[in-house]
């Protein structure tokens, strides 16, 4: 987490993009539109006019071409004659689009784009939405939406329900800022701190500050009718941080751990935490 967010100066990163697009993700995938296609333009040698930058007869003609027919579904007729006026147009509507049409356009490009280019640039665009947060992906050569507005919504619920309990707060946001941070995410104290916001509830909930979470789940059960599946699976997950990756222990061996486990466990613990909130709440 950067040093602005930890003093709370700037608000720390959300967890997913869902139904949006941020500048750093926009300027991510133009820039690998870029990289991919705009840039390896090759056009005819020959110069009549004085400029070389013909679509006609270019290696990028059936693409905007293509463009023109089945997605802008323009005349062909006003396709630009010179590459870089296209491409000044293209650049346009691209950082004018709202996010869905964005995505259109991506993938658009990555299914009509040059054959060659196409797997690699669909891996880098994957790379990037990682990267920038997105709740989407490229699977089967198609946008999907790999995480639920219902995930972001009970992260987001957490951290506001939470703000009575002194730590439990500050944890979640730790964690969340962790698993989101572009540089340098660290997924394996964003799990650890994921459980101890779960731990540190549970210590609140039953006035025991001294209790293990163990412990503080079994009264729960017993005072708060708190169902034992409930218990038992976060006891469960409890003994998985403990042993997997050395998460709360001394680390052992290679980190294997990926932004999906992260994920997982924080998504695991804020639905744990607002369900433990309402059921003392009742």
């Amino acid at each position: 987490m950067k040093f602005s967010q930890r003093q709370r100066i700037l608000p720390v990163e959300k967890a997913i993009q869902r139904e949006s697009i941020d500048d750093e993700l926009k300027n991510s995938l133009w820039s690998l539109l870029q990289l991919f296609y705009w840039d390896i333009y090759n056009g005819s040698r020959y110069v009549p006019t004085g400029r070389g930058d013909f679509i006609k007869g270019c290696n990028m003609e059936p693409l905007i071409t293509s463009l023109w027919l089945h997605y802008y579904k323009m005349p062909i007729d006003t396709v630009p004659k010179y590459f870089n006026e296209c491409l000044d147009g293209l650049r346009k509507y691209f950082f004018s689009a709202e996010w869905y049409e964005i995505y259109d356009f991506v993938e658009f490009v990555a299914i009509k784009g040059l054959g060659e280019r196409q797997d690699n640039f669909i891996k880098a665009c994957n790379k990037y939405l990682e990267r920038e947060n997105s709740a989407y992906r490229f699977v089967n050569k198609q946008l999907t939406e790999i995480t639920s507005a219902e995930e972001i919504q009970s992260i987001e619920e957490a951290i506001a329900n939470a703000s009575p309990f002194p730590g439990v707060r500050e944890h979640l946001e730790v964690a969340l800022g962790l698993m989101s941070d572009r540089e340098n995410p660290d997924y394996r104290n964003s799990i650890k701190e994921s459980i101890s916001a779960v731990e540190s509830l549970s210590k609140h909930l039953v006035g025991d500050e001294n209790a293990t979470l163990g412990a503080a789940l079994k009264r729960l059960e017993i005072e708060k009718d708190l169902h034992p599946a409930l218990k038992a699976s976060f006891s469960s997950l409890y003994g998985y941080t403990s042993d997997a990756d050395g998460i709360r222990h001394a680390l052992m061996g290679q980190n294997s751990l990926k932004k999906r486990d992260a994920r997982f466990m924080l998504v695991s613990c804020t639905a744990f935490i607002n369900y433990a909130i309402d059921l003392v709440s009742d």
